[in-house]
């Protein structure tokens, strides 16, 4: 080996080193996001489920609409359904990493309707928004960070550049149609 080949080594292995450690930071990021992902959307998708099939020890759709009708909304069942459908939609678009920050936007306007409702129940769980802030707030984290690249969006070109102005839109929007729900559908 050459005196230049063992000075090249010398230089190249420090520089090495760095984008080593930073590929082991992107997947442990990416592996957080997917974990986020899948929790998160697994939740939602099977509290849509107990509102729309009665799975998972839910009530269905008529003691949903009830529910919903108590606390003040107009066409419960409607709201039932609507309700039980954004959760199972955007909880699965979650798990997946499809169309991530819309997935994200679903569940921050569910958040915002069930915290809302329960307004009155102070913070802690089970009558408290406790629980409903934690999803809110992982939603919205998901929607800013993006799904990372163990997601359906990594594979798909268009959705492959995520953005942070895509999750500022999406919050807001989840926002903006969760204010018009409790505008429009409750009393």
């Amino acid at each position: 080996m050459s005196y230049s080949d063992r000075s090249m080594r010398s230089y190249t292995a420090p520089l090495l080193a760095p984008a080593s450690a930073a590929s082991s930071s992107q997947h442990g990021y990416d592996v957080g996001l997917l974990l986020l992902r899948c929790m998160v959307g697994l939740t939602m998708a099977a509290h849509g489920a107990q509102k729309l099939f009665g799975w998972f020890g839910g009530q269905g759709l008529d003691a949903t609409g009830h529910g919903f009708a108590e606390s003040g909304y107009s066409a419960p069942k409607a709201m039932a359904v609507v309700a039980g459908l954004t959760e199972v939609v955007g909880g699965a678009g979650l798990f997946l990493g499809l169309l991530t920050p819309l997935s994200a936007a679903a569940v921050v306007g569910i958040m915002i309707n069930a915290m809302a409702v329960k307004a009155g129940g102070g913070f802690f769980a089970p009558a408290g928004i406790e629980y409903d802030l934690v999803l809110l707030a992982a939603a919205v984290c998901l929607a800013f960070a993006g799904p990372g690249r163990y997601a359906v969006d990594h594979l798909l070109p268009v959705l492959r550049a995520h953005r942070l102005f895509h999750g500022v839109a999406a919050v807001a929007f989840g926002a903006v149609a969760a204010g018009l729900v409790l505008l429009i559908a409750r009393n």
